[in-house]
C-alpha cells in the first residue's frame, strides 16, 4: 500500500515582500566587515575550509561561459512571484558553495565548466512501489515544469532570491508510489573524482566525506514547497548550480539543498547527512532556518541579502523563523524542540 498524497494549497503568504531590501552601506574594514556579518570576535577565526570566500562578494566576477545551457518549458507559478529584486544572476552563478569544486566561493563557476550531464541516471529507489530510473531527458519532460521564486538563506548568514524551474519533489516520489512506514528519504550527489577535484582531494573539498548526501523526513520530502530545480533563470542549471537536477528546500538552510543528485532514496531510517557528520554539534539533521539558535560562531538573528552590488548591497534584513515559511511548514515540527533538534 502506498503512501497517500495530498494538493498542496498555494498560499500568496508564500511571496516575498517589498520591504526586504535596504538601502546600500558602506564597509571599509574587515573588521567592521566581520561585526557586520555577525561573526562578532569569532569571526577572525573562521575555519578556511568551512567558511572560505567569506569575502568574496567584494569581486564582481562574471560566471564563465564555457557550460552551455538552454532554455526551457515551464509555467510561471504566480503565487511564488518574487515582489521585491531578484538576485542578479551573475551573483547567482558566481557565488556558490559547492564544495566538490573547491571550498572558494567562485571555484565552482572556475573548476566546473567541463562538467558532463549527458549522459544522466537519477534512481529513485528503496521503499517505493515502482523504482524508477530517469535519464537526462526525463528530467525536463517527465514532469510539467514550473517556475517558483524562493529565498535561499545559507547558514553563513547570505542570502538569495532566486527563480528556480523545476517540479516538486512530490510530483516524483508520486509515480514511484511510496509505500506505508517510510520514515525518511535520503538524497546522493554524483561521485566523480575524475570531473571533481574536491571528491579527489579532501582538503580540497573542505574536509567532507563524499559522496555527499542529505535527508530529510517523509513529511518534509512531502511538503509542497519541497521542490527539484532543473533550471534558474528559466534555462537549465550551470554545473555550479547543481545541474542536472538538485533539491531545493526554501525553509532549511542551503547545505540541505543538495546538488547535482543521483539518488532518491525512500528508507525506514533517519540517513546520514554530510555535513552533520563532520560537525554534529554545528550542523543539525534538520537545519531549519531559525533566528533564534545561533551557529556556535556567529550569531543567525539576522543575514545579508546579495543584490546587483553583492553582500552590501543591502542592509542587514533580519532572518524568518522557517526562512518566512513557517505558515506552510511550521506544523511538521509540532511538539519537536528546535533548540534540541536544530
Amino acid at each position: 500500500m502506498s503512501h497517500k498524497f495530498s494538493k498542496g494549497i498555494i498560499n500568496k503568504a508564500w511571496q516575498i515582500n517589498d520591504n526586504e531590501v535596504t538601502p546600500e552601506p558602506i564597509f571599509q574594514d574587515r573588521r567592521n566587515i566581520i561585526k557586520a556579518l555577525g561573526f562578532g570576535a569569532l569571526g577572525a577565526a573562521l575555519p578556511t575550509t568551512s567558511h572560505a570566500g567569506i569575502f568574496d562578494l567584494f569581486k564582481d566576477k562574471k560566471a564563465a561561459s564555457q557550460f552551455t545551457t538552454t532554455p526551457l518549458s515551464f509555467i510561471s507559478n504566480e503565487a511564488f512571484t518574487a515582489q521585491d529584486p531578484l538576485t542578479p544572476i551573475n551573483k547567482v552563478t558566481s557565488h556558490n558553495n559547492f564544495y566538490e569544486f573547491g571550498t572558494s566561493k567562485h571555484d565552482p563557476v572556475d573548476n566546473a565548466q567541463g562538467f558532463i550531464v549527458k549522459p544522466w541516471q537519477l534512481i529513485i529507489d528503496g521503499e517505493v512501489d515502482t523504482p524508477l530510473t530517469l535519464d537526462y531527458d526525463d528530467l525536463t519532460k517527465m514532469i510539467a515544469l514550473e517556475e517558483r521564486t524562493y529565498r535561499l538563506r545559507c547558514v553563513e548568514a547570505w542570502s538569495m532570491v532566486i527563480p528556480w524551474t523545476g517540479f516538486t519533489l512530490t510530483s516524483l516520489l508520486k509515480k514511484a508510489g511510496v509505500k506505508n512506514g517510510a520514515t525518511h528519504v535520503a538524497f546522493e550527489t554524483l561521485y566523480d573524482p575524475k570531473q571533481m577535484p574536491g571528491q579527489r582531494n579532501r582538503r580540497v573539498g573542505g574536509g567532507v566525506a563524499y559522496p555527499y548526501v542529505e535527508g530529510l523526513t517523509i513529511n518534509e520530502a512531502l511538503n509542497d514547497l519541497t521542490f527539484l530545480a532543473v533550471g534558474l533563470y528559466g534555462k537549465t542549471l550551470p554545473p555550479q548550480n547543481g545541474a542536472p537536477i538538485r533539491l531545493v528546500v526554501p525553509w532549511k538552510y542551503g547545505f540541505k539543498s543538495i546538488k547535482s543528485v543521483v539518488r532518491i532514496t525512500v528508507t525506514k531510517r533517519q540517513p546520514a547527512t554530510s555535513w552533520n557528520k563532520l560537525a554534529a554539534n554545528e550542523y543539525g539533521f534538520y537545519a531549519n532556518v531559525n533566528p533564534q539558535v545561533d551557529h556556535p560562531r556567529w550569531s543567525q538573528a539576522s543575514e545579508r541579502r546579495i543584490g546587483a552590488g553583492g553582500l552590501f548591497s543591502a542592509k542587514r534584513i533580519p532572518t524568518q523563523m522557517f526562512n518566512g515559511y513557517g505558515e506552510q511548514v511550521a506544523s511538521l515540527y509540532q511538539g519537536l524542540d528546535l533548540r534540541k533538534h536544530f
